[in-house]
């Protein structure tokens, strides 16, 4: 269910934000012997000011209403979550590790019972303990309509969190919940779901103490559970100012450091700005890096002639895809062949051209990322080649009766990000044409666009989509896409092709009910394989992350759970 907002779609698409942690003992951490696993050279040492630099404000910044894909991550510098991402470089960083848990939860057999135990020694920033209760109260103010924007799993998941409306209006908490103690936490779901660890990622299980819940408010100065605190935060979120959390103990969390003493968030820069900032790194701009801003095209040309510059640049890949999306209820594309066609004269080539280049996208046959998480399997049901298979287009024309060529409409956003943009859909239109095949575009502004592909109603014949992973699983991938039962009638629909296959749906809860996730990253790929068959999407590109970080910034990580440098792990000079 990766329902991402179309904020938090943008994010993912042009500038997945940087994962931002720190990490304080009493006294301040010891300096650390660490040493870099994915590049930025260098002894880690403590001390400094590390400041980020960001076109969008840290908005909402409480855990109930953060939605952690478009959450920018600075969140999990104040907020620990039962469990958390491992914050290792690469294919190691997409697994999940405890973070306040003991462990990864362990499940009843069927998977419909997952219990936790705290570990000992956790505090907030006033030295207070954190209990059970306080996770179970964080979670149910997140039913709250006041503080709606979070993920809506819990809703979904819990036993009665379809109708629950939060602790300011019932006084009875969810039931499906139950602190048997202090340190005891158990959860009560409607049906089997082995992601469980992965969703007690989310920020809505961060520990909340009720006597100090304000409300609406709580986001001005929420109680820090992690390595820092808030001690400001102005222009809602565009200027928030942490520091050391002095009762976080590194003995009680192996995933964080914090190296730097206070973190310096500035937002509302212009993106071009906030490169040139970084790359020029005068004064405290050497201690920086960017939680939203991507490298362009023209950016990474110049910095490909700059040996130190392009020294300072992270690479990483984020469970995200663009791709083009059939209704089949919608003439011709109700036709297989229809389909299959346009798949086989696909240019990727001048399509991933459109997005960037190559630095910027990867050519995608498969619906789900190319990373081991996923569970991706290698296919190409439709091989077109790098600049598309013209002529067998034109035999699967031929044979739905479309000897003459055919016309359809691509429906995309004008809005120039790069995922829904003109660039991109010229580009499909370029290379259709030598099938025979005629697009005429129609381009919508943003607001009518998101609106118009994700009605049940109105929804198009042929237009560009994206989708994005909550985490590194093929369960919120393929399930929200192609899940019968997951068909919105009255709301936004992500369902585009309306498939309501039983076999494909009865497999998606057989993989439910499996704790083991690399067992189930096997069945999910192999179920991405057989819904390919079907030709019900065209996968285009999957993006690629490049972030400049300041001179002064050491220790880079960039795992593929995030895609981009991981700043709990990062140190200042």
């Amino acid at each position: 269910m990766s329902r991402l907002s179309v904020t938090a779609r943008r994010v993912a698409a042009t500038a997945v934000s940087v994962v931002l942690v720190g990490a304080a003992a009493a006294c301040g951490p010891e300096d650390k012997n660490g040493d870099s696993k994915s590049g930025g050279g260098g002894r880690p040492s403590s001390g400094g000011t590390l400041t980020i630099l960001n076109s969008q404000p840290q908005e909402d910044f409480d855990p109930a209403r953060l939605y952690t894909s478009g959450g920018g991550n600075v969140p999990s510098l104040v907020f620990r979550t039962l469990t958390t991402r491992n914050r290792e470089g690469g294919e190691a960083g997409a697994k999940v590790v405890p973070d306040l848990a003991t462990d990864l939860g362990k499940p009843s057999k069927n998977a419909t019972v997952w219990t936790y135990t705290l570990k000992d020694g956790l505090k907030y920033e006033d030295g207070t303990a954190i209990t059970s209760a306080d996770i179970k109260y964080g979670i149910e103010r997140s039913f709250a309509a006041e503080l709606s924007g979070g993920a809506p799993y819990l809703r979904d998941w819990l036993v009665g969190g379809d109708s629950y409306e939060g602790p300011y209006k019932e006084k009875k908490g969810l039931d499906s919940i139950e602190t048997p103690d202090e340190k005891t936490i158990v959860f009560h779901l409607r049906k089997p779901e082995g992601e469980f660890p992965y969703l007690a990622t989310q920020t809505q299980f961060a520990p909340v103490p009720k006597a100090k819940d304000t409300g609406t408010t709580y986001e001005e100065h929420p109680v820090s559970s992690g390595p820092y605190k808030v001690v400001e935060n102005t222009g809602d979120g565009e200027h928030l100012v942490l520091e050391r959390n002095p009762h976080w103990s590194e003995k009680t969390d192996e995933e964080r450091h914090a190296y730097p003493d206070t973190i310096d968030v500035r937002s509302g820069l212009d993106s071009a700005v906030i490169n040139q900032r970084l790359s020029t790194g005068s004064g405290a701009d050497a201690a920086a890096v960017t939680t939203d801003t991507n490298l362009g095209p023209a950016e990474l040309a110049q910095i490909g002639g700059d040996k130190e510059l392009a020294g300072r640049v992270g690479t990483g890949h984020f469970g995200y895809t663009n791709y083009l999306a059939f209704n089949p209820k919608v003439k011709p594309f109700d036709d297989p062949k229809v389909r299959q066609a346009i798949s086989y004269a696909i240019n990727r080539t001048s399509v991933v051209n459109a997005a960037g280049g190559s630095s910027l996208a990867e050519p995608a046959t498969t619906f789900l990322p190319d990373q081991k998480s996923f569970g991706h399997t290698p296919y190409d049901h439709f091989p077109a080649g790098k600049a598309g298979d013209p002529e067998k287009a034109k035999e699967l024309l031929m044979e739905a009766g479309y000897e003459d060529g055919l016309t359809i409409t691509l429906t995309h956003s004008t809005d120039k990000d790069f995922e829904t943009s003109p660039e991109i859909a010229t580009a499909i239109q370029d290379g259709l044409k030598k099938a025979g095949i005629t697009v005429k575009l129609q381009g919508l502004e943003d607001n009518e666009y998101d609106q118009k592909v994700h009605s049940a109603k109105d929804e198009p014949g042929l237009f560009l989509a994206h989708w994005g992973a909550d985490w590194p699983s093929g369960g919120p991938f393929i399930a929200p896409v192609f899940d019968g039962r997951q068909i919105v009638q009255d709301g936004s629909n992500y369902n585009h092709a309306f498939l309501n296959d039983k076999a494909v749906n009865k497999e998606i809860d057989e993989i439910n009910k499996l704790t083991d996730l690399d067992a189930a990253a096997e069945r999910w790929g192999a179920l991405d394989k057989r819904i390919g068959e079907q030709a019900l999407t065209v996968p285009l590109f999957h993006p690629v992350y490049k972030r400049l970080y300041g001179k002064d910034v050491k220790n880079i990580v960039v795992s593929d759970w995030t895609g981009v440098l991981d700043v709990s792990q990062v140190a200042v000079k």
